[in-house]
């Protein structure tokens, strides 16, 4: 009977073929835009301007990495705030998402209804940027704080739902009540067994969380004035917003010398390669847990 259910679920290999074509397409599509912006990063501006994008540049050139590191001290500063940032900001998230996702999937936590209606309502509704622009900056005061960029986005309702889904599929009830008769406490059961067997869940909801802290520079455009807290991504719109302004107004005399000294096409593709490469350089490591613990959490629970 078992055999009989797997020959049905399985298909045949003519159309295993068409969908792994349809993959191996889908992949090529993605990669060669990336491809692309990496080429023409190290294009000369000259190049670019004869003989437009190519994925073999005829003349080579670091100009545009060049004027994106011509700041050098303030770049790197703005690199320690941005890693620093991920790094704590993501940990952070995990540790509050992992508590909260764990007393949800408690079927016998009393107040787990409530909880969870707080949960789903903030999906439906929020206060919007003015008011939490005013409780952020007047009533806790984290304007040009170091926490203004992490607590924001510390607690996330898709990551609490996918992660407690997760939780309630793949940890058996009665793994946690036999530790319990054994002695354990419940922050012993939380530390020691629930999120060992949560590493999928917490690698998928900590890639999501990484890539948002990693690529985040609507926060410090708000509420941060202090150069020593900006981070990155904002340091690089800023960039890419003066280059705009520039080119757009390259009327004068002065603005057209301007303008021959800045790589503006090269400059914009080596900010994506830097805002990009660090993101790619992490997704193998989550790799192996990605795919069991989307699945797993996306279950409806």
């Amino acid at each position: 009977m078992e055999q009989t259910s797997s020959k049905f679920n399985q298909l045949p290999k003519s159309w295993n073929l068409v969908f792994n074509l349809i993959l191996i397409v889908l992949c090529v599509v993605c990669i060669i835009p990336i491809i692309l912006v990496y080429a023409i990063s190290f294009t000369s501006e000259a190049s670019l301007s004869a003989k437009g994008y190519q994925f073999l540049p005829s003349e080579w050139s670091l100009d545009a990495y060049r004027y994106v590191f011509r700041n050098g001290d303030q770049i790197l500063q703005s690199a320690y705030v941005t890693i620093g940032v991920t790094a704590i900001g993501t940990l952070f998230s995990l540790l509050v998402t992992a508590l909260f996702s764990y007393v949800l999937s408690r079927r016998d936590f009393r107040y787990r209804n409530v909880m969870a209606f707080f949960l789903f309502f903030t999906m439906l509704f929020n206060g919007g940027l003015v008011p939490s622009y005013i409780v952020n900056t007047n009533v806790l005061h984290l304007a040009d704080t170091f926490w203004i960029l992490i607590l924001p986005y510390s607690l996330s309702a898709f990551n609490v739902i996918i992660l407690r889904t997760f939780m309630q599929q793949s940890i058996e009830t009665a793994i946690l009540e036999a530790a319990r008769i054994d002695g354990a406490g419940e922050w012993y059961i939380f530390a020691r067994i629930v999120l060992p067997l949560s590493k999928p869940g917490l690698a998928t909801v900590g890639l999501f969380t990484l890539v948002t802290y990693w690529n985040d520079w609507f926060l410090g455009q708000l509420y941060i004035t202090n150069p020593k807290l900006v981070s990155l991504q904002y340091m690089l719109m800023k960039l890419q917003s003066n280059i705009d302004f520039v080119t757009s107004n390259a009327t004068s005399a002065t603005n057209n010398m301007l303008m021959a000294q800045i790589p503006a096409e090269g400059a914009r593709m080596a900010i994506l390669v830097i805002v990009l490469t660090p993101i790619l350089c992490a997704y193998p490591f989550f790799q192996k847990y990605f795919v069991k613990g989307l699945t797993i959490g996306g279950i409806k629970g």
